[in-house]
């Protein structure tokens, strides 16, 4: 698609990643591109630059920190522009794959690291960036935000947006976190659609990434043992740009109806838990509330 004259925000951009893909391709189709990682982004943006041929600027952003979070939607206004057409909240953890932690592991902030990174971090960066989104939809009538989620959203339940999952299991907090993410996509819709500003979540598809890798921090033997598999590994999972496709097709495909789930760039079903409206609703308001709060 030819995307020159649009914005586009893509989190997560590591080398390796989804997001690195999905940046890569939409700066190649003419999308100005802004890239994020924790640190080192302007070099990321670089590296994306070159791959792509396209225009790409990187910018460091900590999602589990409310004010770098602040502090990159004040470099938005400032550096880029009033408009954004897309929002890539591809960021995201899975921590303790073997799950062998009986407490939750805490952010600065206090809160359980997965939720912190994975929701709250990006549903504080889509608020922070909704008037741009929203600049965007009034002027073109199509901008978006696209939410990397997971099939383990199926993991999480509605009680445990607003309550802690006891006992502690990292898997139930990590698909609790995705389903907030399909919360949020679906209840951006409902709150916007009517202005062009659509939500949509998806899942990627089983990805040779190094989310793994992260998830097994502590376990050197099968560490090793997973590189040693890693030719194995990949030839059965997709590679990163294989995965990328559902978010760049979420991101651009023309009149792609909103507030819906996608995997293999279609839509399918999400869990039962995340069409309840009414706790999307309440999700959205809280944590919206959280928001405003912040210092």
């Amino acid at each position: 698609m030819d995307l020159h004259g649009r914005t586009v925000v893509v989190t997560g951009a590591s080398e390796g990643s989804l997001g690195y893909e999905t940046a890569a391709i939409l700066a190649a189709w003419g999308a100005e591109v802004i890239v994020t990682r924790r640190s080192g982004a302007p070099e990321l943006a670089a590296s994306i630059a070159a791959r792509s041929g396209g225009a790409v600027r990187g910018q460091d952003l900590d999602l589990g920190s409310a004010a770098s979070v602040s502090a990159f939607v004040r470099w938005y206004a400032q550096q880029v522009g009033p408009r954004l057409d897309v929002l890539v909240n591809n960021a995201g953890i899975h921590l303790d794959l073997m799950a062998d932690w009986k407490e939750p592991r805490l952010s600065a902030d206090g809160f359980e690291l997965q939720w912190r990174t994975n929701f709250l971090g990006p549903f504080q960066l889509t608020l922070g960036l909704l008037p741009a989104l929203r600049a965007a939809a009034s002027h073109t009538g199509d901008a978006r935000v696209v939410n990397v989620a997971s099939h383990l959203h199926t993991r999480g339940r509605n009680a445990h947006l607003f309550t802690p999952n006891a006992p502690y299991n990292s898997w139930v907090a990590y698909g609790t976190s995705k389903l907030a993410m399909l919360h949020m996509a679906f209840e951006l819709t409902r709150r916007y659609g009517a202005e062009g500003l659509n939500g949509y979540a998806l899942h990627p598809g089983a990805v040779f990434t190094n989310v793994a890798s992260k998830g097994l921090d502590g376990h050197a033997t099968l560490e090793r043992v997973r590189g040693w598999l890693a030719p194995v590994e990949g030839f059965f999972l997709l590679t990163p740009e294989e995965g990328a496709q559902t978010s760049v097709h979420c991101a651009t495909h023309p009149s792609l109806a909103g507030g819906r789930y996608f995997t293999a760039c279609a839509q399918a079903l999400a869990s039962t838990e995340a069409e309840d409206a009414a706790v999307s609703t309440r999700l959205w308001e809280q944590t919206a509330s959280w928001v405003a709060h912040l210092p």
